[in-house]
């Protein structure tokens, strides 16, 4: 017989996001019914993918667009702040997930590898050395170095050494305590562990094309068996949108007065990977420099060293491009299928705000190997053609909306949930550094979205997440506390 105070929940897109979302609800509510579809024929293969990203557990250690240069010439370091402690979040969440039992073998999704920030030029040396004064006293921060000195950025990085002109003005800081995530092989754990449980049912190769809203106030959700061609329809109470670039799209769908206003700009990534071993074997860190001017903050250049199913491997880039697939896997028509009567000036007003960056993407869509190997040179002086191949990324879709604070067309980096008002529809938009604070991300979901459960769930949830309702940011011993546990729990201890 069913329970009464049950609900059914649709989830779409097998990626990092709807998964994350999908293994807490079911931690929280294990009575209610949850289905994810997917439209590909396995979870975790676009975005979330290992290889369509650069894997980074983004702890905004070294990425220095989270700590930027004010007017004044100081440094705001409070996006730094909060994101590393979203990470930490995330940590606990995964690390709730081994202890349980519910995931095995930590070490296949995250390891540990020091995080630099490596910067050119005296403009630059003199920005990194006031960031690391500003985030050194910090205790999220604690045991950041910095260096100009040649010979310790030799022990620091030494492929990124060889072959450079000794009277070069460079700078780097340094944290240990950086990752190596596999979001890719932990999505595909936590669809798995999703799938085990008795009131959670995933349909890959299952196509959501359309949705109604009933009288009841449920929602009507048409889907095609890619398979069988044989069209469903799904009732449920709630629906989330977590579909990567498809995202926007399937949310213009459910007509709320939410989806108005909101378009995408599709962006395609590029990296250059390294196929040769000796060279991968001298660099075991993550770098990462400063983004060309004009251009997002997923074209911040860096070199890390990658752990994909025990193969290591170097990636750099990435490279942004334009094209109108809103997924990987997508079509040629996303773009324009997008565009609609509610959104064509926020669209047009995004373009015509933003020409240096489309001018940008064009120009990298007409690059050529050379150009992307001079690039890493400036990373690697020393770096070979022929040690280094061109891998095509996941696809991002950067939101686009009208504020009342930069008014019609701004371009919004980062990840935003939009959900309707009566909280039935919830929708996550956008791109980096969304897989690494997810789980952030799923709880302020649960908190905006859930107001008559959130009371009842609030002892499951500082279960799952000890530091829930405090602040890692202010409470150093918590902070200690928690790192030491998420340390142990998935084996981060072993440099």
């Amino acid at each position: 017989m069913r329970d009464s105070n049950s609900k059914d929940v649709i989830l779409i897109g097998a990626g990092v996001l709807s998964t994350t979302f999908g293994t807490l609800l079911k931690e929280l509510a294990p009575e209610w019914n949850i289905k994810l579809f997917e439209r590909l024929d396995k979870p975790g293969i676009e975005s979330s993918n290992e290889r369509h990203n650069a894997g980074t557990g983004h702890a905004a250690l070294c990425e220095l667009n989270y700590t930027v240069e004010q007017k004044d010439g100081s440094i705001d370091v409070e996006k730094a702040k909060e994101i590393n402690e979203q990470f930490e979040i995330s940590k606990q969440f995964w690390s709730h997930l081994v202890t349980s039992n519910q995931i095995q073998n930590p070490q296949a999704f995250i390891r540990p590898l020091p995080h630099l920030s490596f910067v050119q030029g005296d403009k630059n040396v003199n920005f990194l050395k006031r960031r690391f004064e500003a985030l050194s006293p910090l205790s999220m921060f604690k045991g950041i170095e910095y260096t100009e000195d040649h010979n310790k950025l030799k022990e620091w990085m030494p492929l990124m050494m060889e072959g450079r002109d000794p009277n070069e003005i460079v700078a780097a800081s340094k944290i240990d305590e950086g990752t190596d995530v596999n979001f890719g092989e932990l999505t595909r754990k936590m669809a798995k562990n999703l799938n085990e449980h008795e009131n959670a049912e995933l349909f890959y190769k299952h196509e959501v094309q359309d949705f109604s809203r009933r009288k009841d106030g449920k929602w009507e959700v048409k889907v095609k068996d890619l398979k069988t061609k044989k069209i469903e329809h799904h009732i449920t109470d709630y629906l989330f949108i977590g579909a990567g670039g498809a995202a926007i799209p399937l949310l213009q769908k459910t007509g709320i007065p939410e989806s108005k206003h909101l378009g995408g700009f599709p962006i395609t990534g590029e990296f250059l990977v390294c196929n040769n071993p000796e060279v991968v074997a001298k660099h075991e860190v993550k770098v990462y420099g400063k983004e060309p001017e004009g251009t997002p903050p997923m074209t911040v250049p860096h070199l890390d060293r990658r752990y994909i199913q025990d193969e290591k491997s170097l990636l750099f880039g990435p490279f942004a491009a334009i094209g109108p697939k809103f997924l990987k896997n997508g079509s040629n028509l996303d773009l324009f299928k997008s565009i609609n009567t509610s959104n064509v000036v926020t669209m047009l007003s995004a373009a015509a705000k933003n020409f240096p960056l489309i001018k940008y993407s064009v120009q990298e869509v007409l690059a050529k190997k050379a150009d992307r190997m001079k690039e890493l040179r400036r990373f690697v002086p020393d770096a070979k053609d022929e040690d280094w191949d061109i891998m095509q990324a996941g696809k991002r879709v950067q939101v686009i909306k009208d504020t009342k604070e930069h008014g019609r067309g701004f371009i919004q980096f980062g990840t935003e949930v939009v959900n309707s008002k009566d909280h039935s529809v919830i929708a996550l938009l956008g791109e980096s550094p969304g897989a690494s604070t997810s789980v952030s991300v799923a709880l302020e979901v649960i908190e905006k979205n859930f107001p008559e459960q959130i009371k009842q769930w609030e002892p499951k949830l500082k279960e799952i997440i000890p530091s829930y309702g405090q602040s890692l940011i202010e409470d150093y011993q918590l902070l200690k506390q928690i790192r030491e546990a998420n340390d142990e729990a998935l084996k981060l201890n072993n440099k």
